[in-house]
């Protein structure tokens, strides 16, 4: 039996707990600062405020002031943040990690240096910790209410040691939680980061069709279809730019893009832009929502001009995320680049 102690209350990092408690394990769960009524509630009956579930039974629950008392002795520690809160967990909770305890991300997204150069999350903490602490990262297509539900689940695990890989797979494997693992780090960050703002650029169809023909009007399948198969060539494209391995790697970022053009945050962005809403009108109008596509978009956009001014990439052969860049630079409203694809 491993002791898993998840940090974030959110319902990507809570829903972990499921697969972990279904296979035996000790399960902790610390809220961050903002978790305080979600730690409260679970508390009092087990009820998850935004899965709209009960977690399962047996799972110890933790305000943030109390994360010393679980952290020691963690087998595996899984950080349940999203990608605004990466900073809070790299100067705050980071220091606190027993030296050499595996830590799993459930965070996707690229981490920005400030001077044009990227990285993924895994790099960035274990730069941060000087390899201190080993990190992993989850990716792949997980509606999280759907794997609390314990319906079929496949994700993928990036990280550098295959036998801490091997070790993860182990504790968090299940029947219905299907995961494989990778030591490509840069190619399946890359991919599952980018699948965000690709899935923004898809979900514009919809919103054009809807200027055209109003709302809840027949999706125009073709045009996703073709944005969706353009996708996938720009984040072939990207993914090798960056010195990963597209064919090993593509199918999570794929298999993910797949399901936030069906349901998540950064669909609802896309939709409005195709309306003809600019970047600030549709930023309002999802005021407290997270979209990570709209930092990806930003981070990516440095990196690739610092490639370009080297002469390592083109900006010509990724046409649809030059636009989508355009779009957030609030240069321009939707008119898709067909005749570019």
């Amino acid at each position: 039996m491993a002791k898993i102690t998840i940090i974030g209350a959110g319902v990507m990092g809570s829903t972990v707990s499921f697969p972990a408690i279904d296979n035996g394990h000790e399960v902790h769960i610390v809220g961050t600062p903002y978790d305080k009524d979600t730690i409260v509630r679970l508390k009092k009956d087990g009820y998850h405020v935004g899965l709209k579930r009960n977690l399962p039974q047996g799972i110890s629950y933790y305000q943030i002031d109390e994360v010393k008392e679980v952290l020691p002795d963690s087998d595996l520690v899984v950080a349940g943040i999203s990608s605004f809160g990466v900073e809070w967990f790299a100067n705050d909770i980071l220091p606190l990690i027993s030296e050499g305890t595996p830590v799993l991300l459930v965070t996707k997204g690229l981490h920005s240096k400030g001077n044009g150069e990227v990285s993924s999350f895994v790099d960035y903490f274990e730069e941060k910790c000087e390899g201190r602490v080993p990190f992993h990262a989850i990716g792949g297509p997980c509606i999280s209410y759907e794997l609390a539900d314990r319906h079929n689940t496949f994700v993928g695990i990036c990280g550098y040691s295959a036998e801490l890989l091997s070790k993860i797979h182990g504790w968090l494997n299940t029947s219905y939680y299907h995961i494989n693992t990778t030591t490509d780090v840069v190619g399946f960050e890359i991919a599952s980061a980018i699948k965000n703002i690709y899935a923004l650029a898809v979900s514009m169809a919809t919103g054009v069709a809807e200027s055209q023909e109003g709302l809840g009007c027949r999706p125009h399948y073709n045009a996703q279809s073709g944005l969706f198969a353009q996708s996938v060539r720009e984040m072939e494209t990207i993914i090798k730019c960056f010195g990963g391995n597209p064919e090993e790697n593509i199918v999570y970022g794929v298999s993910d893009l797949y399901i936030t053009i069906e349901s998540g945050r950064n669909r609802e962005i896309g939709v409005l832009l195709g309306r003809g809403y600019t970047v600030d009108e549709a930023l309002e109008k999802l005021r407290g929502m997270t979209l990570e596509s709209v930092s990806a978009v930003k981070a990516l956009s440095e990196a690739l001009e610092l490639k370009v001014s080297r002469g390592e990439f083109d900006m010509n052969s990724v046409p649809l995320f030059v636009h989508v860049n355009e779009l957030m630079s609030g240069q321009k409203t939707v008119d898709i680049p067909w005749s570019l694809f």
